[in-house]
């Protein structure tokens, strides 16, 4: 596929987020703080649209399924924005585009310059499909809640400090947001249990023995341990504020080693 093409999403995405920038953070207006327009909702679709078709021409370019650390960003990027766009129908998300947006666009170029050279065995392999999905679903979701996580932290710092804009002010109240960030960390937390679940079950059913005690495993072990923690705390001592907020930063980092961080590795050194 030709580079331009390769770069098309990255090119919608930093144009939206301009927009978002400017109308939300900038000089927001009335309009702009009351959730999506319809321009812009179109406009974000038709973007993960455009993002969708060249992923599946850079993924499966051929019988075979190529899959490498910028892949695994701009996979993870696109679905925590059809998230986003799914959410925005019930939950005003303002200041989340001026995030996820950039991000989006930087994760999506990644490919075109860092092209997959691994090719995924097994992955006409059902219960490989499965895994896939869960995990990168549970990726997804985690990158969404992390983002917010950053997001509620700039306004809760603001609104100590005093010095909330418009912007701020549109968002709902903190209570709301962290409402959200734990149905987002909740969701994702089971997604993640049910991947490292088939994931026991794809090694065994191809290897006949359990996921190998390595770095990757070791990470996302560790990773859904945290998030465990994390919303026991919730539930049982009642965890919330900066602390829910570094325990679901913690967690994500780690989640990121888990997988990108080992594929970046690998990749890395295939090219050297």
């Amino acid at each position: 596929m030709p580079i331009l093409l390769q770069l098309l999403p990255a090119a919608l995405y930093a144009l939206l987020a301009v927009h978002f920038f400017r109308s939300r953070w900038l000089k927001p207006d009335l309009q702009s703080m009351q959730g999506l327009q319809p321009w812009e909702r179109s406009a974000l679709a038709l973007a993960l649209v455009v993002h969708a078709w060249v992923l599946r021409e850079q993924i499966f370019p051929a019988e075979a399924m190529h899959f490498g650390f910028g892949s695994a960003l701009s996979v993870m990027c696109w679905l925590a924005l059809v998230f986003y766009w799914i959410e925005s129908f019930n939950a005003r998300l303002e200041g989340l585009q001026s995030l996820a947006l950039p991000l989006a666009a930087g994760a999506s170029a990644l490919p075109a310059f860092w092209p997959a050279q691994h090719i995924v065995q097994n992955a006409s392999n059902i219960a490989f499909r499965l895994h896939f999905l869960l995990a990168m679903l549970a990726y997804s979701l985690f990158t969404l809640a992390a983002l917010h996580a950053v997001l509620m932290s700039i306004a809760e710092r603001r609104l100590h400090s005093a010095r909330l804009t418009r912007s701020l002010i549109a968002l709902p109240p903190l209570l709301t947001m962290e409402t959200l960030l734990f149905r987002l960390v909740l969701i994702a937390f089971v997604l993640l249990t049910l991947t490292l679940g088939s994931g026991i079950v794809f090694s065994e059913e191809l290897f006949g023995r359990a996921l190998p005690f390595n770095h990757k495993t070791i990470f996302a072990f560790l990773s859904w341990l945290i998030f465990g923690i994390l919303l026991l705390g919730r539930r049982f001592r009642g965890w919330r504020g900066r602390v829910a907020l570094r325990w679901t930063m913690g967690g994500f980092i780690v989640l990121l080693l888990a997988y990108v961080g080992t594929r970046f590795v690998l990749d890395l050194l295939g090219r050297s």
